[in-house]
C-alpha cells in the first residue's frame, strides 16, 4: 500500500508482488501431498493460537468488569 495515496503498490496489488499466489498455485504440482497437508496443519495450529489468545483476553476482560447488580441496604 503506497502510504501517500493508499492505493495498492503498481506492482501485484500487494506487498509480495504477486509471488505468494503464485507458489500456491505451483505447490500442487511441486510439492507432495504430505508436504501440503503440514501446510495446512500449520495454518490451523496457527489459526487455534489465535483463537487462544483472543479466549485469554476475553476472559481477562470479562473478570475485571464491573460488579455485576447493586447491593441495596433494607431497613
Amino acid at each position: 500500500m503506497d502510504e501517500k495515496t493508499n492505493q495498492p503498490h503498481e506492482q501485484g496489488g500487494c506487498f509480495c508482488m504477486g509471488v505468494g499466489p503464485q507458489v500456491t498455485s505451483m505447490a500442487d504440482n511441486l510439492w507432495s501431498r504430505a508436504t501440503n497437508d503440514h501446510f495446512r496443519n500449520s495454518r490451523v495450529e496457527f489459526l487455534k493460537g489465535l483463537r487462544s489468545l483472543l479466549d485469554d483476553r476475553i476472559d481477562k476482560m470479562s473478570r475485571s468488569g464491573p460488579a455485576k447488580g447493586t447491593q441495596v441496604p433494607v431497613e
